[in-house]
């Protein structure tokens, strides 16, 4: 969690240090695991995986929260770092230092509460690792199909067996890859070419209210890189380039021209990208699952119920307690900072565009 990173002993450092020295470290490791415990995995299926995308503070991480509680869905956990390239490996080799699930709100002073057991976005090193060319300081370039390789389409179908086979050590249940990555908002056609029976789900949020989120988040991380450069390292080793002094933004089709002149310690800086994300995801018609994040919270069950039979989820003994995580966080807007009126028009009217469908 980011809030260990910044009370990691030494010893800890140190193991992060190696995991993420060089792409290379992660996948002799991966490799490693393939060698050793392939019969573990190998019959495990990996079809209809559960893909959670969106800008961040969309609701991202609730329904990855919420969707975690379903005993088929395996998802990769806090436990899984720092090798997350070699869950089993790593899991193997921690285990005799196993910790004990403590519970505690996790860096973004959002109230949500996480621990080791809990489920985090890890992906982004894989795709990092394997298309390196799309990242650089000013930005993160956009996956089309024609992005597709054979290598890397392989090793996340292993790494999707080897997550479900190693949360079966609690779940028995598990069948069904689940992940919550921020970052596959800019690749959302080449999942739909690699993973063709997926299911993305997108939540979509009112646009002030999440832009001024955004800019909260982003304060609150460039304070937090400042004074603690492990927890700025920590970030940038799993490829979380969202907020503070690793922002890199997805370079959507009209980025450059919405966010010129704008400072990003502005709401319309970020209300312009929310524009430029949300243009380009209506204009792509992508095959994706679109809900509306006030929506859910104020009708959890009709609205999880929907999602639900969407998914291809059963819901016997669980919607009821998975609701529950909704009705408590009613959305309401973090600040009162201003916008520039042509932008908040802009926005509105494609929210409601986007959402029609959803709310119906």
């Amino acid at each position: 969690m980011i809030d260990d990173a910044v009370t990691y002993s030494s010893l800890d450092r140190l193991v992060h240090r190696v995991a993420f020295m060089a792409p290379f470290v992660q996948l002799t490791a991966a490799d490693l695991e393939k060698t050793l415990w392939r019969p573990s995995y190998a019959d495990v299926r990996t079809d209809r995986p559960i893909f959670v995308t969106s800008l961040p503070r969309a609701g991202t991480t609730l329904i990855l929260e919420a969707l975690n509680q379903f005993p088929s869905l395996a998802a990769q956990t806090y436990r899984d770092m720092p090798f997350v390239m070699a869950p089993l490996f790593w899991s193997r080799l921690s285990g005799p230092f196993r910790q004990r699930q403590e519970l505690a709100e996790r860096a973004h002073g959002d109230g949500v509460a996480v621990g080791f057991d809990s489920p985090e976005a890890f992906e982004e090193v894989i795709w990092r690792t394997f298309w390196p060319d799309k990242y650089s300081e000013s930005g993160i370039e956009r996956w089309t199909v024609a992005d597709d390789q054979s290598d890397a389409h392989a090793f996340l179908i292993e790494h999707m067996k080897k997550v479900i086979a190693l949360r079966r050590a609690d779940r028995p249940q598990a069948s069904r890859y689940l992940s919550k990555n921020n970052g596959n908002i800019a690749r959302l056609g080449l999942l739909g070419a690699m993973f063709p029976a997926a299911k993305v789900v997108l939540p979509v949020r009112r646009p002030l209210d999440h832009a001024r989120s955004l800019l909260r988040q982003h304060r609150r991380f460039l304070e937090m890189h400042r004074r603690t450069p492990f927890v700025r390292r920590y970030m940038a080793d799993i490829g979380h380039y969202e907020f503070g002094a690793l922002h890199r933004p997805i370079t959507f089709s009209r980025l450059a021209e919405l966010t010129e002149g704008k400072s990003r310690l502005t709401v319309d800086y970020w209300l312009a990208y929310w524009i430029a994300a949300f243009e380009d995801l209506d204009a792509g018609q992508t095959d994706v699952r679109l809900v509306s994040y006030e929506g859910l919270c104020a009708n959890p069950i009709a609205s999880l119920t929907a999602l639900c039979e969407w998914a291809d989820l059963d819901t016997e003994g669980t919607l009821t307690r998975v609701a529950a995580m909704f009705e408590t966080r009613p959305s309401k807007a973090e600040s009162d900072a201003a916008a520039d009126s042509r932008l908040v028009e802009r926005a509105e009217q494609l929210h409601e565009r986007l959402i029609a469908p959803a709310d119906r």
